[in-house]
């Protein structure tokens, strides 16, 4: 019987022979996994988008009621019947009076506490999560406590101008055009203001310290420093909270649905209320509805376009 002894000490194991050429994997297989992985999405996307949009596009098109369905083709009757409709010049009017507000007052309010909240202090934590604590509110929950706070009955604001002797009566401050416009404007920046703060403030963390430092080195002041390195190394960030902010006051619904219901006598109506009284209330005429999210969809999307084009730092971007 031979007995194998181990090779001495520091000597070198012989060269193993190379090894074959690794099996590929199967192509197919892994495109299947892919797809596996990415049909949950898909299909959620085709139910409750791709459908609902062409189906939209197909009313549009359609002679189509509420309660007789479609009734036949009617593609150009819906988008003149629209345009002559006697509140759809109103309602762009207003819907565009009350995007150019609230975008300003949001945009601006909220750069300002993302610069008050990026500062080291002992009250940053604190000023954080006070300011962002409203967007945990829903707006339609939002709605109905402002609306509370409105009320002539029992709302605070009644009972606080009698003690402060400015009024003898109940205070209606939905009654007017002008009071039910900024006391939805006032719900829109509480509410929201803590979103946009956190977008810009993820915006002003990017930039680097070294900038600042550099600048501040060659002699430049605050106002310098803020238009000529923060503004600009902001714009993606201010890119991103503008189309948010136009694409939601554009499409405003709960907030006036809930506080004014589009009054007073409709100065208050948005073109997605409209849409909606045109196919559950007043006509109950769901093709008409249909060609106004239609003309809405178009107008977001160009409007979007020329935002985009607008905030790129170069043409060749």
């Amino acid at each position: 019987m031979s007995l194998k002894t181990a090779p001495p000490r520091g000597a070198t194991s012989p060269p193993q022979p190379p090894e074959g050429p690794r099996r590929p994997r199967n192509p197919h297989r892994r495109a299947w996994q892919g797809w596996a992985y990415a049909s949950p999405t898909a299909a959620l996307v085709l139910v409750f988008f791709v459908v609902p949009i062409v189906l939209v596009f197909v009313m549009a098109g359609s002679d189509w009621t509420l309660l007789g369905g479609n009734q036949g083709g009617n593609l150009p009757e819906n988008f003149t019947a629209v345009l002559d409709h006697r509140m759809f010049w109103p309602a762009v009017t207003f819907t565009l009076k009350y995007t150019a507000i609230a975008t300003v007052l949001l945009i601006g309010l909220g750069l300002g506490l993302a610069f008050l909240v990026q500062e080291s202090t002992r009250w940053r934590a604190f000023l954080r999560t006070a300011f962002l604590l409203p967007t945990a509110l829903g707006l339609a929950s939002a709605s109905l406590l402002f609306y509370a706070l409105y009320s002539p009955q029992v709302g605070p604001i009644t009972p606080l101008l009698e003690r402060l002797g400015l009024t003898d009566g109940p205070v209606s401050v939905l009654g007017t055009a002008d009071g039910a416009l900024w006391s939805t404007v006032l719900l829109i920046v509480w509410r929201y203001a803590g979103f946009y703060m956190l977008l810009l403030l993820v915006g002003l963390q990017g930039i680097p310290g070294d900038v600042y430092e550099a600048a501040r080195l060659d002699g430049a002041g605050t106002r310098q420093v803020f238009l000529h390195i923060t503004l600009p190394l902001l714009k993606p960030s201010l890119a991103l909270s503008t189309i948010m902010c136009v694409t939601g006051s554009l499409l405003a619904f709960d907030q006036f649905y809930i506080l004014t219901k589009g009054g007073p006598d409709g100065s208050t109506m948005t073109l997605v209320q409209l849409v909606y009284n045109l196919a559950f209330e007043s006509k109950r005429d769901i093709g008409m509805a249909a060609a106004l999210s239609v003309i809405v969809l178009f107008a977001l999307v160009i409007i979007n376009v020329v935002q985009l084009r607008m905030m790129r730092r170069n043409p060749d971007e």
